[in-house]
């Protein structure tokens, strides 16, 4: 079975959730939903996590949080065992709770945590659990709007500076904020079946790329290939190797041998796996036998 994605450093941001098994229900009633608030505050200053956000809805949960240990497995790994071990032992249950492994999403950027945030703390709305955000019980919304020292857990004093550095603004800015309509980017990325491994910018993902391309290449991991150079990185460094333009490249005369072009053919073999198929359109090579 394939694996998952993750890419875990110090101070990355993740987008988590997960479900039900068969999209059945993971909280029957409210000591579910507080067994689970309570796990998760233990867990933040268990595995040292900063949680910024949270929404738990009957069959599913999202969460916004932190590492700065680079810990996201060995955290997320611990709230979905203990949660169910606990929700088994009071049902009388044994075996899966959840789907299976947890989705994840390698967040980048200020604009797009505020972002998250609100999605997260608008989903009950979105779902039609309820008319009203500030009805919502059981999402860290009410924590964002008090200032009671039992929310100190929630990493919420990092969002709100973002949203403004004017302290006295920050719950005003908050409440602004988050009753704005997404632009519904965000929601279409979430809501996906499948979710992207980053969310980021180009740069963000550029450095990602060339932080953990060698050590997270792994063929049991299709999502690896994201991390693989592109094409026209690779053709770059070539020509720029070589010093000639990118129109000598693909230049192929019978009897004489262009090695920049068979470099360039190599690399995006090694590097990035492409296929003798894929490789040949890349270049107008008709026979695979030609491009090997």
């Amino acid at each position: 079975m394939s694996r998952p994605l993750r890419i875990e450093y110090p101070g990355a941001w993740y987008h988590v959730m997960n479900r039900g098994r068969r999209n059945e229900k993971i909280f029957a009633d409210d000591m579910d939903y507080a067994m689970f608030v309570e796990l998760l505050e233990d867990a933040s200053e268990m595995w040292k996590v900063n949680i910024a956000a949270y929404c738990l809805m009957p069959n599913h949960y999202h969460i916004l949080l932190q590492t700065p240990d680079g810990n996201i497995s060995r955290t997320m790994r611990h709230i979905n065992g203990v949660y169910t071990q606990r929700s088994n032992r009071k049902y009388g249950y044994d075996g899966q709770l959840f789907r299976g492994r947890y989705k994840s999403i390698l967040v980048d950027g200020d604009s797009y945590l505020l972002q998250l945030v609100r999605y997260i703390h608008q989903n009950p709305i979105k779902a039609g659990v309820v008319t009203t955000l500030d009805s919502y019980k059981w999402s860290s919304h009410k924590g964002y709007l008090s200032i009671a020292q039992k929310w100190n857990w929630l990493h919420k004093t990092f969002i709100f500076s973002i949203l403004t550095k004017n302290k006295e603004e920050w719950i005003k800015r908050y409440r602004q904020f988050v009753f704005i309509e997404d632009d519904g980017n965000i929601t279409q990325i979430i809501e996906a079946k499948k979710w992207p491994s980053i969310l980021g910018s180009d740069n963000f993902l550029d450095w990602i790329k060339g932080k953990y391309y060698k050590s997270i290449k792994d063929e049991n991991i299709p999502e690896s290939k994201l991390l693989d150079p592109s094409r026209k990185l690779i053709l770059g460094v070539v020509c720029e190797y070589y010093a000639v333009d990118e129109k000598d490249i693909y230049k192929s005369r019978r009897g004489s041998y262009n090695e920049p072009r068979n470099v360039l053919i190599y690399l995006i073999r090694v590097l990035r796996r492409d296929n003798m198929k894929q490789i040949g359109q890349y270049f107008n090579i008709d026979k695979s036998t030609s491009v090997s």
